[in-house]
């Protein structure tokens, strides 16, 4: 009797957890349009704030954003434990909700990678 893992298991995913990492790419996804949103909203407020001198802006701009990208944060992660991402791919994916316009590159990115690693 063999102890060394089937070599089948690595690479053909059981019918439960291709549900799970649907719903997790789901989740991650939703999460980092939003973040992506939020940040743009920012950094508009930023800069009409800091170079147009604008005043009476909202204050609770920044506050959103940052419970948007927390929650990112913790999407992200159960993502990256369903589908083994190494570490530097998910601190890389943690990381793009903090740049303008990269959470939107990285989602599809890390999306078209998931869907044809597991054939969702």
């Amino acid at each position: 009797m063999s102890t060394a893992p089937d070599e089948t298991a690595t690479t053909t995913t059981p019918a439960r957890d291709t549900r799970k990492i649907a719903g997790a790419l789901l989740r991650y996804r939703v999460l980092a349009y939003a973040t992506g949103i939020w940040l743009l909203v920012l950094t508009a407020e930023m800069v009409a704030k800091y170079i147009f001198g604008v005043e009476d802006l909202p204050s609770w701009i920044a506050i959103v954003h940052g419970w948007v990208y927390f929650v990112y944060l913790i999407l992200t992660m159960d993502l990256a434990v369903k589908v083994r991402w190494s570490a530097k791919r998910t601190i890389g994916t943690l990381l793009a909700g903090t740049i303008p316009f990269l959470s939107f590159f990285v989602e599809h990115q890390r999306t078209r990678q998931v869907k044809a690693q597991f054939g969702l």
